[in-house]
């Protein structure tokens, strides 16, 4: 069931021959998408601690939502994201790269943010 199949339903039997038709009352049907919850974050390596000049991929995903979703991803409070997308990727991370993490999932009525994660770069 999606968003589209909201509207007004109603049912129609009538005889073989077409004699007897009866139709029900209409039915309004409101489809909504469930709430986005239960964002978490991964990281890898795990943990959230890499060497300098290596990679660091992280990951965002939520436990209950309909879509379409959308993820943002944010370091040290900052409202503007750093990129979009469910994976953020430090191809060769720097000690100015570390810092708390988080991601923020939305399917365009509600939003939640993932509890951060401290990424340390050795």
């Amino acid at each position: 069931v999606g968003l589209s199949h909201s509207g007004n339903y109603s049912c129609e039997v009538r005889t073989e021959t077409a004699s007897v038709r009866k139709r029900s009352a209409l039915v309004t049907v409101t489809v909504r998408r469930i709430p986005v919850s239960g964002v978490s974050l991964a990281a890898q390596p795990p943990g959230g601690q890499v060497t300098e000049g290596d990679r660091l991929v992280l990951g965002c995903s939520v436990a209950a939502g309909t879509g379409p979703l959308s993820f943002s991803w944010h370091r040290q409070g900052s409202a503007a994201p750093l990129a979009t997308g469910p994976h953020y990727e430090l191809r060769a991370a720097q000690h100015r790269d570390g810092g708390h993490y988080h991601c923020t999932a939305t399917n365009g009525d509600t939003t939640a943010d993932s509890p951060p994660l401290w990424v340390t770069v050795l």
